[in-house]
């Protein structure tokens, strides 16, 4: 495996933004509505978090969450997005102006990326390209042990599920229990895995503490 394996996803991805420009299937999701979907349940991840904690959207594409985000927080929690791909990151400060957006690789030896309260990781890990399986999972345990350590509460990523009727070989379906050895061995014993929302995918949120009594902000049926 290459030191930089993410680059043919990243390329993928830049090509859905060339040909949509904007909406969901410029970050090569099917729908608007799978989309928000997606954010309401990346957002669940937040625990009734407390006036200016800080969000880091890492992946951020057009960075949309940030909208679904003020719908539910207001501006009490921080939004900031971070790209590796400056063609997206000049795209998502285009479409909010007034957004902290960073262009970073924070796999690089110097990069310098501060803590967050929450980072969230959408579709970052469904799509492997022209990986391996073996190279996929060892991208995201590396990429998942820089930023759960950037992490004061909590963390959340999706990955395909294996509950399906076939499986792409393009996007990644890892095998769940894989999957939480490396969580619990290696970054918290305090996780939820998701796989109730109506989408072939899985998502995991990854806590410092645990959640005694906590329930996620309910949200409205989009459809």
């Amino acid at each position: 495996m290459t030191d930089r394996p993410y680059r043919a996803i990243v390329r993928h991805y830049e090509d859905c933004l060339a040909t949509h420009e904007t909406g969901a299937r410029a970050v090569d999701w099917k729908s608007e509505r799978d989309a928000d979907i997606r954010y309401d349940v990346m957002l669940d991840l937040l625990r009734a978090p407390p006036p200016q904690s800080t969000l880091l959207d890492f992946g951020c594409g057009l960075a949309e969450l940030r909208n679904r985000l003020r719908e539910r927080y207001g501006d009490g929690v921080r939004y900031t997005g971070l790209e590796v791909s400056e063609a997206f990151a000049a795209a998502a400060r285009a479409h909010h102006r007034d957004a902290d957006i960073l262009c970073m690789d924070v796999l690089a030896e110097d990069a310098d990326l501060p803590g967050f309260d929450y980072i969230v990781m959408n579709g970052i890990f469904t799509r492997r390209q022209d990986l391996s399986v073996a190279e996929m999972h060892a991208y995201l345990e590396r990429l998942l042990r820089v930023l759960f350590a950037r992490t004061r509460v909590g963390l959340a990523f999706n990955v395909m599920s294996k509950a399906v009727d076939f499986e792409s070989d393009a996007l990644f379906h890892p095998e769940p229990g894989k999957l939480l050895a490396f969580v619990t061995r290696h970054l918290t014993r305090h996780y939820v895995l998701r796989n109730d929302y109506g989408l072939y995918e899985t998502t995991l949120y990854l806590y410092r503490e645990p959640s005694a009594g906590w329930v996620g902000a309910s949200r409205e049926d989009d459809g």
